[in-house]
Formats: C-alpha cells, structure tokens, sequence
C-alpha cells in the first residue's frame, strides 16, 4: 500500500512539474534521459527544486530505468542541500533497502552520517556558551555508528577518511556526554551507576582526551563503595596515562 500511494503521489508531482516545464516553453517529455538532463542541469545551476520535481517525474514516469536510480541518488543530495535532512535520510533508506547490492550504498551511509551530523549545535549555541554536554546526544550517536558502518562494510571507500575525520570529533562529544552523566550519578551517590558509564566510555571511545575525567570518576566511584584495589588500579592507570597531576587532582576536585 505504501509503494502504491507513493507512486500515486509522484505521479501527482510528475505532472506538477511537467506543466511547469511547458509554461517555460520545455519539451514536456522525450523519455528517461532527456528528463535526467534537466534535472541535472537544474541541480548545476542550483535549482535545487526544480531538479527534485524533475527527478520526482523520472521516478514516477520510469522507476526501473537506470536514469532513475541515478536520479534517486541525487534526490539524497538535493534534500540535503534544500534543508530537508529528514527527506533526505529517507530517500538514502530507501534506496539502500530497494537496492542492497548496489555500488553507491557507502554515498547513501556517508550521506546519512553526515545528515545527522550537521544537526550537531549551530553557531548561535556555541555563542551562548551552551553546555552541549548537558544534551542527550541523539543525532552525534546516529551519525557516529552510521559512519562506524560505513568504515566497516566499505573501507576503501573514498567517504572513509572524511568519515574518520568526523568521527574524531563525533567521540569526543560522546565521551564527554557519559562523563557528564556519570559524574551526575556521582553526586546523588549512585555510584554503581557512574561505574557502568565511565566503563561505557572506556569501551567505546578509548581514545577520546575526555577519559582522563572518565578515569577520575571510577576512582572517587570504587573508593566511596570502598573498592579499594580496584580505584588503587584505576588511579595507576590515570597516573601512567595522563601523569602526576591528573592522578592527585581526584582527591582535590573531589575533597
């Protein structure tokens, strides 16, 4: 039912556009590939609706030509570029359900990582000096374990270092959320809590900076369960990895 209602929605759009077309004097339709070319032409010039109505028209008119699934790939592009993160995400699921075996399915990952990165905070929240560490960070873990997959199913991809790239910054945001939760549990003495998370970060960002914090919350967490041994081996660890200062400064912060 759903594929039939979307057909019935892009035939809708196809005609909607065609009309357009004639009104400006275009050839109303010769087949797959002049429709690709406008549509091409108009993402060129940065006619970024126009060539999604030109594209929505090829889809509804020829969904099996191979034009099209060019054109379902741009889609993503142009809802990206449009501002419509959400369409554009939908648009790479699909085409990655409807073709699992295509050659271009690390562009619909790369795309969706980046999607979800970009909702990361703008300019005008780090301006008022939001605390971005207080914000369940939703999208930064999407865009992490999408770009996670990209690196795995496809790692020589040319989206792989640019997916590393932002994966740097992806983990640390991360780790420096688990540590303000942890910390949180700390102070209203729930220190088993703060444990699971500081060992979740450990785990999974092991080489984000923010762990020298991460090491200090396990160690105030093992001394007030009284777990002496294990906040002595966490205490060393600190020591050895990020030096005398960070290893004394827990009984300072703490104190």
């Amino acid at each position: 039912m759903f594929r039939i209602g979307k057909l019935v929605l892009l035939l809708g759009v196809a005609a909607t556009a065609l009309l357009g077309c004639n009104r400006d004097n275009v050839i109303e339709d010769q087949g797959p590939d002049l429709l690709y070319q406008k549509g091409f032409d108009a993402m060129g010039a940065s006619n970024y609706a126009g060539s999604i109505q030109y594209f929505n028209a090829l889809e509804a008119r020829y969904p099996f030509s191979p034009e099209t699934r060019q054109a379902q790939l741009d889609l993503i592009y142009l809802y990206y570029r449009s501002q419509q993160p959400e369409q554009a995400i939908d648009a790479a699921e699909e085409f990655e359900r409807e073709n699992p075996t295509h050659e271009r399915i690390d562009y619909c990952l790369y795309m969706r990582g980046l999607i979800y990165f970009d909702q990361a905070p703008n300019i005008i929240e780090r301006l008022m000096r939001v605390d971005l560490s207080l914000r369940p960070p939703k999208d930064t873990l999407r865009s992490f374990s999408t770009f996670q997959e990209l690196i795995r199913r496809f790692p020589e991809s040319e989206y792989v270092p640019d997916a590393h790239q932002r994966m740097v910054f992806l983990r640390n945001r991360l780790a420096d959320y688990e540590n303000h939760v942890a910390d949180y549990y700390i102070r209203r003495g729930a220190y088993v809590a703060a444990i699971n998370r500081a060992k979740y970060a450990l785990e999974h960002y092991p080489e984000a900076p923010e762990l020298e914090q991460t090491l200090q919350i396990l160690v105030v967490a093992y001394e007030s369960l009284g777990m002496t041994d294990l906040a002595a081996d966490t205490r060393r660890v600190l020591l050895q990895t990020f030096g005398e200062e960070a290893a004394t400064a827990v009984a300072q912060d703490r104190g």
